[in-house]
Formats: C-alpha cells, structure tokens, sequence
C-alpha cells in the first residue's frame, strides 16, 4: 500500500461568527482570508503544488458530525478508495460514503474520541 497521511490538508472549526474570525486572523495574523477561510500554498517534497485549507465555519454547522466536537482535521492522503478499504479492514469507523469533486475526493472516519477526520486525495491543480 502507498502511504497513507501526506499532510494536513486542512483544520475547520465552529466559530460564533466565521466572518469576524477570519477579518480578525486577517487583521491581526495577514492571513489572506476569502470566503472560505485561508489557503496556505506549498511544495511538497518532489517540488508539486499542494495546499492546506484553514476555514472558521458557522457553530451551527452539522459537516462535523456525528462528532460533536468543535473541530475537524482534515489530512491529505493518497488513493483514498484502498486507504478506506484498509481502514475498514482494521476496525476503524468509516462515516458516510467517499465523495468525488473537482477538487479531490473525500471520505471521513471516527477516531477513538469521536473527532470526525476528513481525508482528502487533492486535485491541487484544480485551484490554479
């Protein structure tokens, strides 16, 4: 099997006011802040474009659950379908069924304290 976790792909968590979090992080930090959140471009180790997303969303948010914490970790991964299946395998919880975008594909899994994680196999061409 490839590897599993590349990077962080991205940290989300429940604000009271996403919109003030982000002008505040704007402001106070000079991250360049849109309607998302922040993305932070790098270089991975064979010099390819990759990214890492940074989103305050609204508390009220249900794209955590069933986790009822107030964050979620996001961790970029290669070939998600044989990473879900191993996983699966291993007794990990898998929520929900995997999901493909122009941007990557997603699946999500439980840990053992209940923090919902998102995988990601990223497109990162599909943001330049």
């Amino acid at each position: 099997m490839k590897k599993r976790v590349t990077g962080l792909g991205g940290f989300f968590f429940k604000s009271e006011n996403p919109d003030a979090a982000k002008q505040w992080y704007n402001k106070h930090l000079g991250l360049d802040t849109d309607q998302y959140g922040c993305t932070f471009w790098w270089k991975d180790k064979e010099g390819k474009d990759a990214s890492t997303q940074w989103s305050p969303m609204d508390e009220k948010t249900n794209y955590f659950e069933p986790s009822q914490k107030q964050f979620m970790m996001n961790f970029r991964v290669e070939n998600l379908d044989e990473l879900l299946i191993a996983l699966k395998e291993e007794g990990v919880t898998i929520v929900g069924e995997p999901e493909e975008h122009s941007y990557g594909k997603f699946g999500w899994i439980l840990d053992p304290e209940g923090n919902k994680i998102e995988l990601w196999e990223p497109k990162d061409e599909a943001f330049l």
